[in-house]
């Protein structure tokens, strides 16, 4: 399905979302802390868009995006080159679930808006928590369900607009489809981070961004 959706994957997310998640991505990298130099990982990194974010921030970082995703990835290398980031940066196929990567050798992980997509999210969790340093963190950018009136408009648009509008862009109605689905599915902020603390993760803590419509999740590891 990524692997479908992927020329205009960018192009979607923009639109969909009115330019909003460039915003939820930077916020990501925010909560990451980082200062000074860093080594990044960046899973179901997709084209890239949150790597090459906490790269442009800091020329003494480095980072590793993975995906299963090919043409996502190659978008992703594209992306990495027009804006001068590619020497610090290596994009590679892997499994959220089996990470290839030794224990202990990054400092800092992020996963925006693909944790939900993973067969297993407690194994992806934990392999997370495997490959970071001691006191490294983890931050899960994800979407969330607004409550109130807010919630109301937005599960029409999420469920019933934004649909439409991704078959019509992409050509791929089952993928746009999928995603209402897939937030549908996924846990509340309070039951994720509990999923974090199981995982070990400590210093858990969740934050909601554009009034609930997404959620950011923070943890360390111990």
């Amino acid at each position: 399905m990524f692997d479908r959706i992927a020329p205009r994957y960018d192009l979607l997310n923009r639109l969909l979302s009115a330019g909003t998640d460039v915003r939820w991505r930077r916020a990501c990298v925010d909560m990451l802390g980082l200062e000074g130099p860093a080594r990044i990982l960046d899973v179901c990194t997709g084209t890239a868009d949150l790597l090459a974010e906490a790269l442009r921030r800091g020329g003494d970082r480095r980072g590793v995006g993975v995906d299963l995703s090919e043409a996502m990835l190659r978008r992703g290398s594209v992306k990495l080159v027009r804006r001068r980031l590619a020497e610090r940066a290596v994009l590679a196929a892997g499994d959220a679930e089996a990470l290839p990567f030794a224990s202990s050798c990054f400092d800092a992980a992020a996963v925006a808006f693909g944790i939900r997509n993973v067969g297993d999210p407690a194994a992806a969790l934990a392999e997370i928590r495997r490959v970071l340093r001691p006191g490294g963190r983890l931050v899960v950018l994800e979407f969330s369900s607004p409550r109130g009136w807010l919630g109301g408009l937005y599960r029409r648009y999420f469920r019933g607009v934004l649909p439409r509008i991704g078959a019509l862009v992409s050509g791929d109605a089952g993928a746009y489809a999928y995603l209402p689905a897939s937030v549908d599915r996924f846990p509340s902020p309070p039951a994720f981070a509990a999923s974090m603390e199981r995982a070990g993760f400590t210093a858990v803590t969740w934050r909601l961004l554009t009034g609930g419509i997404a959620c950011l999740h923070r943890g360390d590891r111990g």
